[in-house]
């Protein structure tokens, strides 16, 4: 198995695309032709994790955080993030991580911890928008139905739970063939016209190239004639957060221990009780602050996530409940996810979960 087999399953989920500008999710280190043979699946590298790795035989790490998130001026043993990278170089040892372009995706991050606490009904609370292409291809109308298979095939014409969507229009085309051509139909140097059929699609962005290729391969002209438009639509299955209804509501108290179950953590912080019921409930693995006006536009009755300051929590205003349950524990589950999505592709390939815990958050618990 080689390393940009693993990547490219992982990036049909989670294309690098849908990746924010700071990040620098994908390959970090290594070779991308390299053969491994076993993963260790974490949610941060470091250097206690790559120990880990060596001791397993593993040679390649799958995190969800990034180990570099910056530029590297040097390799030296003076900062942690440094001897990790040192240490996998020495044992041959390759890191790929998949962070926001896996919480963006709508089987990603936040699908998974919704799971976990029972939710239904998942969908993404902030859609991205500008993901979407438009293509529209002339194909003579004999073979447009194997260009509209080919598009199809290669990823074009998903419209939420829909596939195959298209709007076809017939009409008149008209060419004329220069003499270095070898046209399909016509004459050199004659105006032809050929009955022709207009096929118009979505594409989502990152899949662009490969249904061009698919069309290209297929379609009978010499030159093939079709246009791409970006659109400002929202991507339902890309975006920040997600938001769920529970079958049943529950009192506030009983949300809240649920949740301290779920993720397991110790503590929980979170604003005043508003003192009414919850069942849809909006959430964020990590940081997710940026969307607590999207929970509340949402009319969720609780907003889920991490890294909350101080004035915050005054926010909810008594409309919703706000509850920070840590970073490290409202993405843990990210460990799994990514092991099932590499199992579902490769049954037999060796991943399994770290036992190095890399949470950088501790608790300290009055036992009196």
């Amino acid at each position: 198995m080689t390393v940009k087999e693993i990547l490219s399953c992982l990036t049909r989920v989670a294309p690098l695309s849908w990746q924010e500008n700071y990040d620098n999710a994908g390959l970090q280190v290594g070779d991308e032709n390299a053969e491994v043979s076993k993963a260790l699946i974490a949610l941060d590298v470091t250097e206690a994790l790559v120990d880990e790795a060596i001791a397993k035989s593993c040679n390649l790490i799958v995190s969800h955080h990034p180990l570099i998130f910056k530029g590297l001026k040097r390799l030296t043993p003076k900062s942690p993030i440094e001897r990790a990278v040192m240490k996998a170089i020495k044992n041959d040892i390759t890191i790929i991580s998949m962070h926001t372009n896996l919480d963006n995706s709508y089987l990603g991050v936040n699908c998974r911890l919704g799971e976990m606490l029972g939710l239904k009904n998942l969908h993404v609370l902030q859609p991205m928008n500008g993901r979407l292409m438009k293509l529209v291809v002339f194909s003579p109308a004999d073979y447009a139905e194997k260009v509209r298979s080919a598009i199809f095939e290669a990823g074009a014409g998903c419209i939420g739970n829909y596939d195959s969507c298209s709007f076809n229009a017939a009409g008149l085309g008209s060419f004329r063939a220069g003499e270095e051509a070898h046209p399909f139909v016509g004459e050199q140097g004659e105006l032809h016209f050929e009955d022709e059929v207009r096929i118009e699609t979505i594409v989502p962005d990152h899949l662009l190239n490969r249904v061009i290729s698919a069309m290209l391969k297929v379609h009978p002209y010499e030159e093939v004639a079709y246009d791409v438009y970006q659109l400002q639509n929202d991507s339902p299955l890309v975006g920040s957060g997600m938001i769920g209804e529970f079958e049943n509501e529950m009192p506030e108290m009983d949300f809240l221990d649920l949740v301290s179950e779920t993720i397991g953590t110790p503590c929980l912080r979170h604003s005043a009780l508003t003192g009414g019921m919850i069942k849809r409930v909006a959430l964020c693995g990590g940081a997710g602050s940026f969307l607590l006006g999207d929970a509340k536009s949402a009319q969720a009755d609780a907003f889920l996530s991490a890294d909350m300051k101080y004035h915050e929590f005054f926010e909810p205003d008594g409309d919703i409940l706000l509850v920070d349950g840590g970073h490290f524990e409202t993405e843990q589950f990210t460990k799994e996810l990514i092991r099932d999505l590499i199992k579902k592709n490769f049954s037999t390939f060796a991943a399994e979960i770290a036992e190095t815990n890399t949470n950088s958050v501790h608790y300290f618990v009055k036992t009196k």
